[in-house]
């Protein structure tokens, strides 16, 4: 994991999102992993305040421009009103959370494009925004990475691993691959995609409440269709109003226990996120090879086990 200064990696995944807003204060809200790109599961959902999506980086090259700004119109940020909410990202790995941010901070007031049922930010998020609001995009990057609290919640959900230092690498760096979060909203009627490695919004039309669905798929099909056939790394996740919310508002007490054990199942996971089980794991093999050791196998087994290796790879 990532030292106090650093800021880890964290999956996309809807239990990570949905755990790590709540433990900044957020409330009413919850992230819903889309596993196809259709209109129709976007609105079965009700509210959905914006989408994050993940998808392989392509450096840009000397010769070509960003993937990201092939299409869409950049946004002077001295045209937008004052509590439109857009940070450069100023540190590696916070792209997640600054993604996040994205949606949760353009809706907490009510308007046409949240049906008029604003996100609760809570008092930590509210006194960000409301110290950041008439900064510079890159100011509020730099305020944003050094935000403790948001920091912490952040780096609650990095991987435990005991040999892997995620800020370990370097800008430059071109072994493997690079994963970026950017996140898609309608705010002040139009679908602007909110990249932090880009030096300003990038609008992509007019869009309504109703017209959402449509266009951010129209949207991310263009974007995908830029990568090989074989290119399948992308992920999906939307920001949702709390789903068991609207449960109780209807009387559905079957999809409110549906709901309530899921949110089980995220916090199980998230547990085990926070643990480290190599150690376990380094007993669990020597007491295994200790025990064979002892009826006198070690050998034979451990040739076992080498053919059955050398007979799968063959496969």
């Amino acid at each position: 994991m990532a030292d106090a200064a650093g800021w880890s990696t964290i999956e996309s995944d809807e239990g990570v999102f949905t755990s790590l807003v709540e433990n900044l204060g957020v409330k009413g809200i919850q992230f819903e992993e889309l596993i196809s790109l259709d209109p129709d599961t976007i609105r079965s959902l009700g509210t959905v305040y914006g989408v994050i999506f993940l998808f392989k980086y392509l450096r840009p090259q000397a010769s070509s421009t960003s993937t990201s700004t092939q299409e869409g119109t950049p946004t002077d940020p001295s045209t937008l009103l004052p509590n439109f909410f857009f940070a450069n990202q100023t540190i590696q790995n916070a792209c997640g959370t600054q993604a996040i941010l994205s949606v949760l901070l353009n809706h907490d007031t009510p308007t046409a494009e949240n049906n008029n049922r604003p996100i609760e930010l809570g008092s930590e998020l509210s006194s960000f925004k409301d110290f950041t609001t008439g900064f510079p995009s890159d100011l509020r990057g730099e305020a944003l990475s050094n935000s403790e609290a948001i920091r912490a919640a952040h780096n609650a959900f990095a991987r435990a691993s005991p040999f892997v230092d995620e800020t370990a690498r370097r800008d430059d760096d071109e072994e493997g691959d690079v994963y970026h979060f950017i996140a898609y909203t309608p705010i002040n009627g139009q679908l602007f995609e909110l990249d932090g490695l880009q030096q300003s919004p990038i609008s992509h039309g007019e869009v309504t409440a109703d017209t959402f669905p449509e266009k951010v798929i129209e949207v991310l099909q263009r974007r995908i269709a830029r990568y090989p056939e074989t290119e399948t790394r992308f992920n999906l996740m939307a920001a949702v109003r709390d789903l068991r919310i609207a449960a109780t508002e209807m009387g559905d007490f079957d999809a409110l226990r549906a709901e309530d054990r899921k949110r089980a199942q995220w916090n199980w996971e998230n547990g085990l996120r926070r643990s480290n089980f190599v150690g376990f794991i380094g007993e669990i093999m020597k007491g295994v090879a200790g025990g064979k050791e002892k009826e006198g196998g070690f050998d034979e087994w451990v040739a076992k086990a080498q053919g059955e290796t050398e007979r799968r790879l063959r496969r």
